[in-house]
């Protein structure tokens, strides 16, 4: 059995945010972004838009992404 990467558990809470967020009415790209940069830190949000290329990634979360804030620099 192998661990997870910190990626891997971005990547599966990122998942069940766009889940939860498919079934709700309005905006949805937008509300998963909202979430995410309402309630994760810079670097997790860096990270989750590094693995974006990851084929287990849903697809609401991609459509999220542009919306999704990078660390200021």
């Amino acid at each position: 059995m192998t661990a997870d990467t910190q990626a891997d558990k971005l990547i599966r809470m990122a998942n069940q945010i766009a889940t939860f967020f498919e079934v709700q009415p309005g905006d949805r790209a937008e509300a998963v972004a909202a979430h995410i940069n309402d309630n994760w830190s810079a670097p997790m949000r860096a990270e989750l838009l590094d693995a974006l290329a990851a084929p287990e990634l849903k697809a609401l979360v991609r459509e999220a992404a542009p919306l999704i804030l990078r660390a200021r620099r």
